[in-house]
């Protein structure tokens, strides 16, 4: 999570079309759009190189705050397209934001302890849907598993989120699900219910 924004360096697009788009990646640019509510959008092109490297050490929803028309305006990096043989960007989406604006983004999820016993961990969700201020954006949300056993869940709701970070998901999405390992002897009373049945009816 950042409370500043990071600066880039544009310049105006004068040209457009496919052609045009070209020339720009050739000379090491990214053909870029800013666009939101309100806001009149505005082409403009970055460098490659500093633009990859701020994709690929903060990701998505990364806030940038962009030289246009001789002033700053603040930016979430929305979405990028990428060249299917090179993977380098081809171009990219910005959402023109506003300082101590509210904004919905989806966040990553990540897992860290260990579970308990014969539990096998199966995440269902990789992102959760979370509303936060645009410089309080999470990079990720971490989970903790410790202890948890088979049968056992845990939805969108339960995850603690950071202060000033709302849940904008449903709250019974589910994002882990604990199983029994392959081959475990562990039973749980539904399963052990289950298994009983099985053998009454036989």
């Amino acid at each position: 999570m950042s409370n500043k924004a990071i600066d880039l360096a544009a310049t105006p697009r004068t040209e457009f079309g496919k052609g045009a788009a070209r020339r720009a990646r050739r000379a090491g640019l990214i053909p870029v759009v800013v666009y939101g509510p309100g806001f009149e959008p505005k082409h403009i092109n970055v460098e490659r190189l500093e633009f990859t490297a701020i994709v690929r050490n903060h990701g998505l929803n990364t806030v940038v705050s962009v030289d246009i028309d001789g002033g700053k305006q603040l930016a979430m990096i929305k979405a990028v397209d990428q060249n299917v043989l090179s993977l380098e960007i081809d171009h990219a989406d910005l959402l023109a934001i506003h300082r101590g604006e509210e904004v919905e983004v989806e966040v990553p999820v990540v897992s860290t302890g260990e579970t308990g016993p014969g539990a096998m961990v199966i995440q269902e969700a990789d992102t959760i849907r979370v509303t936060a201020d645009v410089l309080s954006i999470p990079d990720e949300i971490a989970v903790p598993l410790d202890g948890r056993e088979i049968g056992s869940q845990i939805h969108a709701g339960d995850i603690a989120l950071p202060e000033g970070v709302t849940l904008a998901d449903d709250a019974e999405l589910l994002v882990f699900n604990f199983v029994a390992q392959s081959g475990s002897d562990t039973e749980t009373p539904d399963t052990k219910a289950e298994a009983e049945a099985t053998e009454d009816s036989e």
